[in-house]
């Protein structure tokens, strides 16, 4: 009953003041269409905020790490290494051409390529450095040394000079070895069985490569054997 006649004297009175009424109605409808504007439909920050908000700052920004970059050192080791094994199978070919080298080109700086190397550059009578080098490939490139590698070693040509020419260097290594024990051996100066023979027997006991020849190695330790020169 309460709301009823509270609801009859508003309605009273909106009949005595009608205007009134209506401008009120117009005023509050005004206020809340502002503030809605203010709280939901601006898309930048107000001018004059109602409550007031913190602006954001560089440093309130979450900090992302930048993406470490993909360092090219990391494919640099590979290309150097057939970079190298590249330059130095071109260096195997040049001196196998030349005659220096007969292994494979197979692109590995081993004991054979760098002696090939060294003797090279010792034909050549070059003052480069025997290492995989530009400047060692250009320079066997440009180089006309070669080695015939068909014609015997000097090794070689004494040991068949020794066959068929008595030689005063080898009567003497034969007394040496007959002297020491080493064989029944006819001091002639030609290298014979008996003489390889003996020489074996001496490189066994002395711990030296079996060849059998009168290599410089061989002739070293039997001359500090007798104390005497063999010649």
């Amino acid at each position: 009953m309460n709301t009823v006649r509270v609801a009859g004297k508003v309605a009273a009175a909106i009949g005595r003041h009608p205007r009134e009424f209506v401008g009120i109605v117009m005023v509050f409808v005004a206020t809340f269409a502002v503030f809605i504007n203010a709280l939901f439909l601006q898309k930048g920050a107000h001018p004059a905020p109602i409550f007031a908000t913190r602006a954001f700052m560089p440093h309130d920004l979450p900090v992302v790490a930048p993406r470490a970059a993909v360092a090219p050192a990391s494919i640099t080791p590979d290309l150097a290494r057939t970079s190298r094994a590249q330059l130095i199978s071109d260096i195997q070919r040049e001196l196998n051409r030349r005659g220096f080298y007969d292994g494979t080109a197979d692109g590995v700086w081993g004991a054979k390529t760098d002696a090939a190397a060294r003797d090279f550059i010792q034909a050549a009578g070059l003052t480069v450095n025997p290492e995989a080098t530009e400047s060692l490939l250009r320079a066997i490139v440009a180089s006309h040394a070669k080695i015939d590698r068909t014609a015997p070693s000097p090794a070689a040509r004494d040991q068949i000079a020794e066959l068929i020419v008595p030689s005063k260097r080898l009567l003497a290594i034969q007394r040496a070895l007959a002297d020491f024990g080493y064989g029944q051996i006819k001091p002639t100066g030609l290298f014979n069985p008996e003489t390889r023979a003996a020489i074996e027997k001496f490189e066994r006991d002395h711990r030296l490569p079996i060849s059998g020849d009168v290599s410089d190695r061989f002739v070293r330790e039997l001359a500090a054997m007798t104390g005497r020169p063999l010649e």
